[in-house]
């Protein structure tokens, strides 16, 4: 308990924790900030795999097969991309639109994750800064008060903590949390990429005969 306590430093955790909060709210957008905050709910969860989505559009593909392509409008599909591209084929689209349409939407999803990730990132950088400020403030005041020998004990402490507080902060925290984001959107990225080819080729199947005709 005694070690605990020798470390323990709240005026050194305030300028740190607080020091490299304030700088992320003041250079970081909001909806950005936003972003990286509900990011970390992805952390605890499983690596992104796109088996089940595969085998929903197998089935939705045997569904339009057997019942028509406007059978697929009453098909209730959760994943957002997917649905976007079974509302384009329904509505008539052609498998080059529906490629464009999924790979805008994995681009602006790639666009996400990697701002939330650098918002971590960031962090991480200037958490060992702020613990520079911490030990500034610490042998400031221990500079202020030389004539107590008391005092100057606990601006040492401040400033030895302080560095301490920002070298932890960034590299146990900040930086797994950004670089476990960053994967996580590259197998997210590569996972989707595999639903594009089958569902191009429902497009391409499904397409009422008319506009294929026109086309």
């Amino acid at each position: 308990m005694s070690l605990i306590a020798t470390f323990a430093d709240p005026f050194a955790g305030a300028i740190v924790g607080g020091g490299t909060l304030l700088a992320i709210v003041l250079r970081t957008p909001m909806r950005d900030l936003a972003r990286a905050l509900v990011a970390l709910r992805i952390l605890p969860r499983s690596r992104f795999s796109a088996e089940m989505l595969l085998d929903q559009i197998a089935a939705q593909a045997r569904i339009a097969r057997n019942h028509g392509t406007m059978a697929l409008d009453r098909a209730i599909i959760r994943d957002p991309d997917v649905a976007a591209a079974i509302t384009a084929i329904v509505d008539g689209a052609r498998g080059p639109a529906v490629a464009l349409l999924l790979q805008h939407r994995r681009r602006a999803r790639v666009e996400r994750h990697v701002a939330a990730a650098d918002v971590w990132s960031a962090a991480a950088e200037l958490a060992p800064a702020m613990g520079m400020v911490g030990t500034l403030v610490g042998l400031a005041s221990m500079f202020a008060t030389m004539t107590d020998p008391k005092a100057i004990g606990a601006g040492m402490a401040i400033a030895l903590l302080a560095t301490l507080y920002g070298a932890l902060l960034a590299n146990l925290v900040l930086t797994p949390i950004a670089s476990r984001l960053r994967a996580a959107g590259r197998v997210e990225a590569f996972e989707r990429a595999r639903l594009e080819p089958p569902l191009v080729a429902l497009a391409e199947r499904e397409r009422p005969l008319g506009l294929r005709t026109a086309a």
